[in-house]
């Protein structure tokens, strides 16, 4: 039997979906680690409106930002499109809708044929307005309410860090370059003044604050002269935010030191989040979407490149505002991104920054090291005594999004099949199945990639990793090959039958039907110094689920020591062992790559 073959027998009837608990009176009681969250760019989903592909920007591509046949460009996705796909959404188990930023940006950015758009939302001009491209803030309030009206959580994607890239430098036109200036080189962040009248970083006020006074200065010790188009000096919404001295403007970041939280961010006006007019500002700015739309959660972007102290006020603020709407388990989670397999690094954030929750990149990373790299499965007992460094501890690394791939790093699929060159189609899906598996039972909180359920994979990160859900135009997307399908992206990828959308509704459904894969302690069970077994526990409530997966390409025996007071196990998903050998141990057989998920019974 192949493994193609076995995983869709798997699916279709060993995989019991457990019974699901009778749905809250409120869906806002439950906690954020209840939740099944799906990501998603609204470009890149579903074009619902045709009417709003170029936002009502007159002109080509370089003015609308419009242009399906660029991966760089706007390609037509909408919040009415959205609205349409709720039942796929649902169908497959989701709870919670993330969606990368929907504010008004600029459309276009770059120039000497570098030009890309903002379709992705990381350019934002307008903070209080949905972009004209996805629709109107009229079109956001439809698209909350019918989320709700399913039980359906919406969870906003947000910028603190910086705004589009408006501001301009003399200095940096001129070398077609902007290095970062340190405040050791040059103690004055801004050019400007009255008479010379230096304004130094810590002093903001009794100036007039005009373009004309912006230009007048050459002392060295002034990193850069400030040089914006008066087209664009006003673009900015709220009004404050066309203020240059709320910006640090001292060149792009080299993301180390002190230019990791000062410098711009490829470029993109760097906000100085130390000055409280800009905390005020923020804080404010998305209270306002919480208080209008109701919404439940915030991921914030660049997190990071942002200074604790204003994580410190900022996340307090929404928490309060969010439990004055009526909003009690209102979701925050930053971007820490990382590369390492570290999880004190991201734990730092919620000490230090004291933030309530991270993107757990750290469980990204030990999934690949397993099933892309081939490393020993004991790496995951190392990354769950981890779980303790978090501010709150336990608790808290059970309400970080897990995720296996994102808009930014690529996709999951991607680097499995870079790690195994030589594996067939079927090895590759049982992999990226298993992933799946993971994510569902592991502590945390699942967020499946859009496009990861129709089989994916993409060419890379960024640009290459976000392709349409509805027919693509874009040549490099044309060329993929899925897995577990023989459609292709040039035609719409919302097919229920897919054997990992099918999959994902399986373990979404044990996943909402049990209160110890949701909000149990975990227990590493059996862990090996080769690829091969990793088995664990979820207790909660009177509830234990026993995972066990073989991360592995053959077929495994092996013992697994239980709690002596087990008398069986039932199957949630795959045979399950009916009776222990012994008080104490069970006996799992696991095909490659197979897996089995049980529910303890005493």
């Amino acid at each position: 039997m192949s493994l193609m073959t076995a995983l869709a027998l798997a699916t279709a009837s060993q995989m019991t979906p457990a019974a699901q608990p009778a749905p809250a009176a409120d869906f806002r009681a439950r906690r954020p680690e209840d939740e099944v969250i799906y990501f998603l760019l609204p470009d890149r989903f579903d074009n619902g409106d045709r009417r709003n592909d170029n936002g009502g920007i007159k002109g080509g591509p370089l003015q609308s930002g419009f242009d399906p046949s660029h991966k760089g460009f706007y390609h037509g996705g909408d919040l009415k499109g959205l609205i349409r796909r709720l039942d796929y959404l649902q169908g497959m188990g989701v709870t919670a809708i993330w969606f990368a930023p929907i504010f008004k940006n600029k459309p276009v950015q770059g120039g000497k044929g570098q030009e890309s758009a903002g379709y992705h939302g990381y350019w934002v001009t307008d903070f209080t307005r949905v972009d004209p491209h996805f629709g109107e803030n009229g079109d956001f309030k439809a698209f909350v309410d019918a989320a709700h009206g399913r039980g359906m959580k919406v969870y906003m994607d947000i910028i603190t860090n910086h705004t589009a890239d408006v501001i301009k430098f003399s200095e940096c036109e001129a070398a077609n370059a902007c290095p970062y200036r340190s405040i050791a080189d040059y103690p004055y962040q801004r050019r400007g003044g009255v008479g010379g009248k230096a304004i130094n970083p810590g002093f903001l006020g009794e100036t007039v604050r005009t373009p004309e006074n912006f230009a007048r200065l050459t002392d060295p010790n002034y990193a850069y002269t400030l040089n914006t188009d008066a087209k664009e000096r006003n673009v900015k919404v709220p009004a404050w935010l066309n203020d240059p001295l709320l910006y640090h403007n001292r060149g792009d970041s080299t993301f180390t030191g002190e230019s990791s939280t000062q410098g711009d961010f490829v470029g993109l006006d760097d906000l100085m989040t130390e000055q409280p007019k800009v905390v005020a500002g923020m804080i404010e700015v998305y209270g306002s979407w919480i208080d209008r739309f109701g919404i439940d959660g915030f991921r914030i972007d660049t997190a990071r490149h942002v200074n604790p102290e204003f994580w410190q006020q900022f996340a307090p603020a929404m928490l309060e505002r969010a439990k004055a709407r009526g909003i009690p388990n209102f979701h925050i989670f930053g971007e820490v991104a990382n590369d390492d397999f570290s999880p004190g690094f991201l734990a730092k954030h919620t000490v230090e920054d004291k933030l309530p929750a991270v993107l757990d990149f750290a469980f990204k990373q030990a999934a690949l090291r397993s099933l892309a790299a081939g490393q020993p499965t004991e790496i995951w007992r190392e990354f769950l005594n981890q779980d303790v460094l978090y501010a709150g501890g336990k608790a808290t690394a059970k309400q970080l999004p897990t995720f296996l791939g994102n808009h930014d790093q690529g996709r999951f699929a991607y680097y499995v099949r870079e790690g195994n060159k030589n594996a067939s189609p079927e090895e590759l899906l049982a992999r990226v199945s298993l992933g799946h598996v993971l994510m569902f039972t592991w502590r945390g909180v699942p967020t499946v990639y859009y496009g990861d359920e129709q089989g994916f994979v993409g060419d890379g990160g960024d640009q290459d990793s976000r392709e349409t859900m509805f027919p693509s135009k874009t040549a490099t997307y044309l060329d993929n090959t899925l897995l577990g399908t023989t459609r292709t992206n040039a035609v719409e990828n919302f097919d229920a039958s897919h054997p990992l959308y099918r999959l994902i509704a399986q373990l979404a459904r044990i996943r909402t039907g049990s209160e110890a894969l949701r909000r149990g302690d975990s227990r590493l069970l059996a862990a090996e110094d080769k690829p091969g077994l990793l088995a664990f526990s979820r207790s909660g409530g009177a509830e234990e689920v026993i995972v066990a997966v073989n991360i592995s390409a053959q077929p495994i025996t092996r013992n697994v020591a239980v709690a002596a007071d087990i008398s069986g196990l039932a199957s949630l998903s795959g045979p399950c062992p009916a009776a222990p050998v012994a008080p104490g141990t069970v006996r799992v057989a696991l095909p490659a790559f197979g897996h089995v998920i049980c529910r303890a019974v005493r």
